[in-house]
């Protein structure tokens, strides 16, 4: 396959535009319609479409977007590492996790990790499930921890790690502190939600499809898990919020958990790689082998 073509095909996919294409790559219309012309022509599939003044993707032409986008961020992946290598002599280690493993599980890994090899620098970045497993498929990290049940990604690797309670919880003092009730009980209050994407939110939205009742609530969206949890002790809603968050807060009397009948909750949290990817960096594999002797 043509890459020069190809990394011409990508900016074209980006833009939605020949044109426009052309103009961001500094170069003149024509050739860039003849080198798309000829990916067509190498590949026997019909890439673009005519669509008003722009162009739109067949559905070949967007499987290949997809597949394109990953090659060329593997390559800027490789020239950051081979750069971190002369510049420092080791290669950075870098990490995308959802909130709880960053927050709760990682302090403890990396302190550990960085007790043994000080000079190594490691990077963390912490989003949702649906964004931390856009950066790994992307190469912008090298790995990542995710809280999710399902909707995996065929071309990730998932290792299950360990499982975590998940607690409802409202405030100190509130009337369904310390009580048992029903799901649908419960629900008839206001909660605070964390954001679009997030993994906790898709859990409970599931959670009571298949109990037939409606979806909470929402009084309050919040984006991270300290967050949230800071705005139901301060006597606001209700929420769905790991145990190993909540529990200070339930020792110190701000909040208080409401039991579910016939439900208890635990969700797993899984380590992420690429499939079908052999990494020979002692920096990632001697991280992985501590995060395995901590939790055995």
């Amino acid at each position: 396959m043509n890459l020069h073509a190809l990394r011409l095909f990508t900016k074209v996919a980006e833009l939605n535009s020949v044109s426009k294409a052309a103009q961001a790559l500094m170069i003149s219309q024509p050739a860039v319609t003849i080198q798309m012309r000829n990916l067509e022509k190498e590949l026997g599939l019909t890439l673009l479409e005519s669509k008003g003044r722009g162009i739109t993707l067949t559905p070949n032409g967007e499987y290949l977007f997809k597949q394109a986008r990953r090659l060329f961020d593997l390559e800027m992946d490789i020239e950051n590492k081979l750069g971190q290598l002369k510049n420092t002599g080791n290669e950075e280690l870098q990490i995308a996790s959802t909130h709880v493993p960053s927050h709760f599980l990682l302090p403890k890994w990396l302190a550990k990790y960085k007790q043994a090899y000080p000079t190594t620098h490691i990077h963390i970045k912490t989003a949702n499930s649906q964004q931390v497993i856009e950066e790994l498929l992307h190469y912008k990290v090298d790995m990542a921890f995710i809280v999710k049940e399902d909707g995996h990604h065929p071309d990730i690797n998932y290792q299950f790690l360990m499982n975590l309670d998940y607690w409802f919880i409202v405030p100190y003092g509130h009337p369904l502190a310390d009580q048992k009730v029903t799901l649908a009980e419960l629900m008839l209050q206001p909660f605070v939600s964390r954001e679009d994407g997030s993994s906790t939110k898709e859990y409970l939205n599931a959670l009571c499809k298949v109990h037939k009742i409606p979806p909470p609530r929402v009084g309050l969206q919040l984006d991270g898990i300290n967050e949230s949890i800071h705005a139901i002790a301060a006597g606001y809603g209700t929420m769905l919020a790991p145990s190993i968050a909540a529990s200070n807060f339930i020792q110190r009397q701000e909040v208080a958990r409401v039991f579910i009948k016939d439900i208890d909750i635990q969700r797993p949290i899984y380590l992420c790689t690429r499939k079908n990817e052999q990494n020979t960096s002692s920096t990632f594999n001697t991280f992985i082998n501590i995060i395995n002797d901590s939790i055995s």
